[in-house]
């Protein structure tokens, strides 16, 4: 598995990474979707660098131009609800692609809420076989989320290739994931940014908090 760190670039998306964490930004729900959004868009022009292209004829009104597009079959795909800004980003770019959708939440197995388990209870998606999915989720924390959201999708087929995209992760959750596919040259890792730890409520520090919540509002 290969991973790639964004950071590591000097980029603009620096700078969208930084208004999401920002306290004094963040509370506009409606500029951190959006910044979501944007860190989609730039990671889904990332991610179309690795595709497979070849050159097309395309008519115009005064004859024929060379156009070099992609050639996958494309699923984007993403976990409820957080990941549904930067899925839209990923979207905006790959217009043509087709969509799924799984349900994934953490919830806590002890009154000190520091033991963590993970449930997936809905998934939506297209067969798989031979297509190029990109899992997009905002946060890879733990990294069990990701890995049981791969395996339901990967339960309706096998993708020829998976480009899994989080804004911010931790080093603990790369390194699970790297436990799991890194033997595998079919799964690449894409992180806007990489934190260097967890807290006792398997937050990612210094993170940015729930990104569900600052998109959508708190839940019960």
């Amino acid at each position: 598995m290969e991973i790639i760190n964004l950071s590591q670039r000097n980029t603009i998306l620096n700078q969208y990474v930084a208004e999401l964490r920002d306290v004094n930004i963040q509370g506009d729900r409606m500029r951190f979707r959006h910044n979501l959004e944007r860190i989609g868009q730039m990671m889904a022009y990332e991610v179309s660098q690795r595709l497979t292209y070849s050159t097309k004829d395309v008519q115009t009104p005064l004859g024929i131009a060379k156009a070099s597009t992609p050639d996958n079959a494309l699923v984007v795909a993403t976990v409820f609800r957080a990941g549904l800004p930067l899925h839209t980003g990923f979207l905006n770019v790959f217009d043509r692609a087709d969509n799924a959708f799984v349900s994934a939440y953490r919830y806590y197995k002890d009154k000190e809420c520091s033991q963590v388990d993970v449930r997936i209870e809905y998934i939506a998606t297209p067969r798989l076989d031979g297509r190029t999915l990109m899992l997009v989720d905002p946060m890879l924390a733990t990294g069990e989320s990701m890995e049981l959201a791969l395996e339901a999708f990967c339960t309706k087929g096998k993708p020829a290739h998976t480009h899994i995209a989080a804004v911010i992760a931790s080093e603990q959750g790369v390194e699970h994931l790297k436990k799991v596919y890194g033997d595998r040259d079919d799964v690449t890792l894409w992180c806007a940014v990489i934190d260097p730890e967890l807290n006792e409520h398997s937050y990612i520090v210094p993170g940015l908090g729930d990104a569900g919540d600052l998109a959508f509002g708190e839940k019960l």
